[in-house]
């Protein structure tokens, strides 16, 4: 007796360590492998700041604000995005249900003379029977553990993808609506230069009349009051196209959207300051997100790995038979079973060796991918710090053409009406005139949209923060 309980508490033993065995690489951080930098070239904030600012603090718009809110509920981007989180969960509990035991349940029963398909002697017989069969394949060299936690990296990029999602929803939605502001402006400008034009045309046509001026004055205050009506419905089509793209971000159909505010209303948002270049590593939900796809492509390794060695399955089985119903409750009617196999690769032609590598390969993809993810986020930080720098000095010189292109129109119709000059004089001021009046708001709202950019690219405004599981 004592014999078999060594042998027992041997075997247990090399079980357990076995199990505890797991074939493949262990992840490691991914090193970027680019020279690293201490400040971004364009950054005026210290570089000990950290950004930290919510989207509600940044946008004080509140028909902004409703609008974001609206696509964070609603939108179908990140329903589905959410959703793979919800599949991604389930996915990680049906892996790791393959390191447990299965049971599963049968029975059968017949009744008949026929033997091998053709008819018997005998007379006829019955044969019934009800069992419960285990299945359990032991851990050994932890395929099962590194299948578990490819699915939890898995499940965790899932929601750093999901905390990516929602960012470049809330910057999208804040660009569409800047976008809205500035072709409504462009088109407020361009009824008020066509009701200008109008008058001018009423004038020189009474001076025409009145043989006062030549023919070629009227048909070019002509073409100029068609050139103004002529961009009203350019711009109409663009706010109708920029409505349309805004209600489907909120998850609406296409519908006017009311606003408040002119684009020239709107306040520069507060600084933000852009910290330090290695925070993006953690606070870029993206960049976390490809990190957590290198962990579980790396795990799959050890998949492909221990997919080369041999398995043990532990078999058992329990029921009743019986060829009578009704002798199903005697003693010889139990039945039972417990059995080990091994299964094992011998010769596949190099098929294992080259699953092991097809991994290593994916892995290595997915390392690029990170990399790309990080040098992508410093050019886009970079982008956006150099576009507000010179967005704000661009902006400060138009503002000084459009008060001289104002008096240069005034002085030019002063000049005409007193016979001084042409009118191609009149007609290049106010021309001149309009384009930078339309430029100017093109630029404020590529202001706005450069600070929104900038909150972006530094992963600001997380509305959800992954939970990492253990």
């Amino acid at each position: 007796m004592k014999k078999y309980q060594q042998i027992i508490i041997s075997l247990s033993a090399i079980v357990l360590v076995l199990s505890s065995c797991m074939v493949g690489p262990n992840f490691q951080k991914v090193e970027v492998g680019i020279d690293s930098i201490d400040t971004f070239r364009f950054q005026s904030a210290p570089v000990d700041t950290v950004m930290d600012i919510a989207w509600q603090d940044l946008f004080q718009d509140t028909t902004l604000v409703a609008l974001i809110d609206s696509a964070l509920k609603n939108n179908f981007d990140a329903q589905i995005a959410a959703s793979r989180i919800m599949e991604s969960r389930a996915y990680l509990g049906y892996t790791k249900a393959d390191m447990y035991p299965s049971m599963t349940v049968g029975g059968n029963g017949a009744f008949g003379n026929t033997l091998g398909g053709f008819p018997s002697n005998q007379s006829a017989a019955g044969n019934f029977s009800v069992s419960a069969n285990v299945n359990w394949e032991l851990v050994f060299w932890g395929k099962y553990r590194r299948a578990t936690e490819s699915a939890k990296a898995e499940m965790v990029a899932s929601e750093f993808g999901y905390g990516a999602i929602q960012i470049s929803l809330i910057a999208e939605v804040a660009n569409s609506y800047y976008l809205l502001l500035d072709y409504r402006n462009r088109l407020k400008t361009a009824k008020q230069t066509l009701i200008t034009r109008t008058e001018s045309l009423r004038i020189i046509r009474e001076r025409f009349e009145n043989g006062i001026i030549p023919e070629i004055d009227l048909n070019q205050a002509q073409i100029q009051e068609a050139i103004a009506a002529g961009a009203i419905p350019i711009y109409e089509r663009w706010v109708a196209f920029t409505e349309n793209a805004l209600s489907v971000l909120i998850g609406e159909n296409p519908k006017e959207i009311l606003t408040f505010v002119n684009i020239e209303e709107l306040t520069i948002p507060i600084t933000i300051p852009a910290g330090l270049p290695s925070q993006l590593l953690t606070r870029r939900p993206d960049i976390m997100e490809a990190e957590q796809l290198v962990v579980a492509q790396n795990a799959r390794i050890g998949v492909a790995q221990a997919m080369r060695f041999p398995s043990i399955s532990l078999t058992g089985l329990i029921g009743l038979a019986s060829a009578d119903l009704a002798a199903f409750n005697a003693s010889d009617a139990l039945i039972g079973s417990v059995g080990a196999g091994l299964f094992g690769p011998i010769f596949q032609f190099g098929k294992n060796k080259r699953r092991v590598e097809i991994e290593r390969e994916r892995t290595e993809q997915t390392k690029l991918n990170y990399k790309k993810a990080v040098v992508s986020a410093f050019q886009e930080t970079e982008d956006a710090l150099v576009s507000i720098r010179t967005l704000e000095q661009e902006l400060k010189y138009v503002k000084i053409q459009i008060v001289a292109s104002k008096n240069a129109t005034k002085l030019s119709k002063q000049r005409y009406d007193g016979g001084v000059t042409s009118y191609l004089e009149v007609l290049e001021a106010e021309r001149t005139l309009f384009n930078i009046e339309l430029y100017y708001s093109d630029l404020l709202q590529r202001r706005l949209s450069a600070y929104v950019i900038l909150f972006k690219a530094l992963g600001g405004g997380w509305v959800q923060t992954p939970v990492v599981v253990q």
